[in-house]
């Protein structure tokens, strides 16, 4: 039995990439597909947002003086990409779905409406919201927040592809890192712990969302974690 009605899960677009590191992995995008469909089965309710980092990163093309705004723009059409390709494996696996942009392309994806996605969801159809919000300077992670609240989604999976939770330091740095087993987003926020970006924290924060942050790379840890298994981080909001 799921724990969760509905959920929001937030894959990075690093994830996607695989051992390869750049671009897409098709191996890897199956896998994921694969463990999607395995929630769609327990009749969960599935949004996706997905990161363009593997394609695109809006704030290194900032750093090396291209226009914030532009580079931003371009990350958001990278997640378009990613978007497609999601959606084209969970088909390939017989798992409907559509795919809703923040910036409009009516021939290649729907428009974001807020209650067509609702009604999406209401249908089992996997809804994969792409172009972040639309707007240049806020990360995919506020887009994640954004609609988890939009769509009253019960949970946020944050889905890592280096770190299985929240960890006190870099565990691939420092060996003796502490993992955290449960956290508050003022502890994110505190600690600088850099799980997601601050206005993310703050709007899961304020509207009460839940945040788990696990590992993507360990086959079915998107079921486990619809089951409510003991993996990864918990991050609370409001106590």
């Amino acid at each position: 039995m799921a724990k969760y009605k509905r959920v929001v899960l937030k894959l990075s677009g690093e994830a996607l990439a695989g051992q390869q590191g750049y671009g897409i992995d098709p191996d890897v995008i199956q896998s994921i597909a694969s463990q999607i469909k395995e929630i769609v089965e327990l009749d969960v309710e599935v949004a996706v947002v997905v990161g363009g980092g593997n394609i695109w990163r809006g704030m290194a093309g900032s750093s090396k003086g291209m226009d914030r705004a532009t580079a931003d723009y371009m990350g958001m059409l990278a997640t378009v990409m990613n978007s497609l390709a999601l959606q084209d494996s969970l088909e390939d696996n017989a798992v409907e779905t559509r795919v809703q942009t923040s910036i409009e392309m009516r021939q290649v994806a729907e428009p974001y409406i807020r209650r067509k996605a609702i009604r999406h969801l209401e249908k089992k159809r996997v809804v994969i919201f792409a172009a972040g919000t639309g707007n240049p300077y806020f990360s995919t992670d506020t887009t994640a927040a954004l609609r988890a609240a939009e769509i009253e989604a019960e949970v946020i999976l944050m889905a890592k592809n280096n770190v299985d939770g929240v960890y006190d330091a870099d565990p691939s740095v420092h060996a003796d890192a502490k993992k955290y087993q449960t956290l508050t987003y003022l502890d994110l926020l505190n600690g600088g712990l850099g799980v997601m970006d601050s206005t993310a924290s703050t709007l899961c924060m304020d509207n009460n969302i839940p945040l788990l942050v696990f590992s993507i790379m360990e086959e079915g840890n998107i079921k486990k974690a619809v089951l409510g298994e003991d993996i990864g981080t918990v991050v609370r909001g409001k106590e």
